[in-house]
């Protein structure tokens, strides 16, 4: 693995305006206040990025609903105990509050032994008591609705952090619990994530229960285009042939605050030893110095003669282990950016672990989770003075043609590309789609570019404080339910998950020559829509499909700009993206939805990935996948047919196939394979 081959898939920059850490008279930054808004909600979904003030906006929520909506107790629940130092005291009142946030230490059951032996009893004997605040692991709080049920519960607050955790499956036994407290509907419940995708495969909640709360999204955009100090985030993966650690100094710059997850000792990319994994990485770092005998960090002297302090919390011994560990949550050294340069994890330091001065998150293989990439990200992007730009790279084993794991390999960098889309999704400014046709003229607050709103054109706006564009296109289906306009409004980067998880879409997207574009954004994308979201109708699932698909196409269109304007002043600063969204609706004659169908989604990938891997590794994975191309299946044709009818309808014939268009070509097809079918049919009957 050269240094030439470090290609970042991607790189934002945001505006540093400050205003995401200012906070109002009540002492709430932007988030906080978004969240307490909606305060009065029985049911409250605050989705918002690490970092941005979570535990202190439950705070401010639970004080009311204590205080002002007649609710006797409030439980907090944390999946680790670790976390439950996010909501010990706080002095509320000193930054403008009405009230200030106190735990007796007996009812932080992340720390307290628990009474009788039991952690369940001690929420049993807090629940009869006079307090009104508990904070307790996600494994307590299960023991204790098994021994108690669900109606000691009445009348409480019960607030999930770290919410992707829980899951509708039955096998999940916090969400069953859920699902029976909010059937009883004598709680209020507030979730939190940091994650954009709940549960990743499995939803969190089944869809009756996910309808009663009231979301708060705050994003990624908003919260780091409002950061005093971090400008800019690159994300980018990379590939390597040999062992990890040989060729880890190619992507670690020993100069950076760095976490390295290295990979799990079942994955394709570990060495089975990660006790020498560790070592190794030391010893290309330079000569090891011994350990630092106040917080067990290893002491490594570069070949510059610097002297590194690395945190070990790989290690199998617990007691060194825990040493390290307590070393890195010492609050007397919280604002001390010498404490530590290095951290390296395995299955550690992830959610809820803060370490402001971060600047690289370097993981070693592929991380099957969505969620966990998002929280690794998330170590990376605190604000911190002087840390003007931070990255996550994800480190990926080359597919080797010799190995029998080949294929193996192919998925797990199909995964990766998969990974880093949805993150550029995330990461992206919101989007909000108009049909032109219904458009009421220039928004306020918006920015509509060099020659302002254009009522003739499809114009493109853009309101930096919110970070929403506001996009016209010819031709957009509108969601006609609440329900679509939820999923249009909250839910697109989880239909884009869904669509960029499908293993067909990837591969046909970056390796199929001959793929029609349309058959990836109005079938494949079609067809998830209609499995996903059974319950709306035909015209709601193509509203959000067409919704979903623009999202998509244009982050990958806007990056192709932003990216292959390295050399272009005017596209510096944080306007890259922005500029790339302009331009390219400005490079087209109309901004239609045909037109953006048109677009592969993953063309953009593909060129990265040619640049990152190796011509001969690129030659085989192709070859891999063209070898089992597959035919149209029944529900394909079906599709495609439903499609032709609509063709029809606008032109007066139905497709042809010998037409020069290949999507037009490829409808005929559908309707011809579904004639043969029936034909078939007749026969054998």
């Amino acid at each position: 693995m050269s240094s030439e081959k470090s290609v970042p898939s991607v790189s934002v920059t945001y505006a540093q305006n400050g205003s995401s850490t200012k906070s109002n008279e009540l002492g709430m930054r932007p988030m906080q206040e978004r969240a307490f808004e909606k305060r009065g909600e029985q049911y409250l979904l605050i989705k918002s990025p690490p970092a941005s003030g979570k535990s202190r906006a439950l705070m401010f929520i639970a004080l009311d609903k204590l205080h002002n909506q007649g609710l006797r107790k409030a439980i907090i629940t944390v999946p680790e105990k670790s976390i439950g130092s996010s909501f010990t005291d706080e002095p509320l009142s000193k930054f403008g509050f009405w009230a200030d946030w106190r735990v007796e230490p007996k009812w932080n059951l992340c720390n307290a032994p628990g009474s009788e032996g039991s952690k369940a009893e001690s929420v049993g004997a807090f629940l009869k008591g006079d307090d009104q605040v508990l904070v307790c692991p996600h494994a307590t709080f299960r023991n204790a609705v098994e021994k108690f049920g669900v109606e000691v519960f009445d009348d409480c607050l019960v607030a999930v952090d770290e919410f992707h955790h829980v899951s509708a499956n039955p096998e999940n036994k916090l969400g069953a619990q859920l699902a029976e407290l909010m059937a009883r509907e004598k709680v209020h419940v507030v979730a939190m994530t940091g994650s954009y995708f709940r549960g990743d495969a499995e939803a969190v909640l089944m869809p009756h229960d996910e309808a009663k709360f009231d979301t708060v999204t705050y994003t990624y955009y908003e919260q780091l285009n409002g950061y005093k100090y971090l400008k800019t985030l690159d994300i980018g993966y990379f590939f390597y042939t040999g062992a990890y650690s040989d060729d880890i100094l190619n992507v670690l710059d020993p100069n950076e605050k760095t976490i390295i997850h290295i990979p799990s000792v079942n994955s394709r990319e570990s060495t089975k030893d990660k006790i020498r994994e560790v070592e190794h990485i030391i010893e290309e770092l330079g000569e090891w110095q011994g350990t630092d005998p106040a917080t067990g960090f290893q002491l490594v002297k570069t070949p510059e003669g610097r002297v590194l302090r690395i945190a070990d919390l790989v290690d199998d011994d617990a007691s060194k282990r825990d040493k390290v560990s307590a070393a890195l949550k010492d609050p007397a050294q919280k604002d001390n950016r010498d404490h530590v340069d290095i951290i390296i994890a395995l299955g550690m330091a992830k959610e809820g672990f803060d370490w402001v001065w971060c600047e690289h998150a370097l993981t070693v293989g592929y991380r099957a989770s969505l969620t966990e990439i998002v929280q690794i990200i998330g170590r990376a992007t605190r604000d911190a003075k002087g840390k003007t730009r931070a990255r996550f790279t994800n480190l990926i084993a080359e597919p080797d043609a010799s190995e029998e794991a080949v294929t193996e390999a192919i998925n797990d960098t199909l995964k990766a590309i998969a990974a880093s889309l949805l993150m550029e999704q995330v990461l992206a400014p919101r989007f909000n789609f108009t049909p032109k046709s219904k458009a009421t003229g220039p928004q306020e607050g918006f920015d509509y570019g060099e020659g302002g709103y254009d009522p003739d054109k499809c114009n493109v706006g853009f309101n930096e404080d919110s970070g929403q564009f506001q996009i016209e296109i010819k031709g957009l289906a509108e969601p006609k339910s609440k329900e679509a306009e939820r999923i249009c409004q909250e839910d697109l980067n989880e239909v884009i998950a869904t669509f960029a998880q499908d293993k067909t879409a990837v591969e046909r997207g970056l390796f199929d020559e001959e793929l029609v574009p349309e058959e990836l954004t109005q079938v494949r994308m079609g067809k998830i829509i209609k499995e996903k979201y059974p319950k709306l109708d035909e015209e709601d699932q193509e509203a959000v499909r067409q919704h979903a698909i623009a999202a998509l196409n244009l982050t990958q269109k806007a990056k192709q700009v932003a990216l292959g304007n390295d050399s272009d002043e005017t596209t510096t600063g944080n306007t890259a993206l922005i500029d790339g969204v302009r331009k390219f609706a400005l490079s087209v004659t109309e901004l239609d939805i045909d037109l953006i169908d048109r677009i592969n989604p993953f063309g953009e990938a593909y060129s990265i990935l040619a640049k990152t891997m190796s011509e001969d590794s690129l030659k085989q994975v192709a070859a891999v996948i063209s070898a089992k191309k597959v035919q149209l299946t029944p529900d394909e044709a079906r599709d495609l047919a439903r499609r032709a009818v609509k063709f029809k309808q606008e032109r007066g014939r139905l497709p042809s196939i010998t037409s020069p268009d290949a999507w037009e070509k490829k409808m005929a097809e559908g309707v011809a394979y579904l004639a043969r079918m029936k034909q078939e049919a007749a026969a054998n009957g």
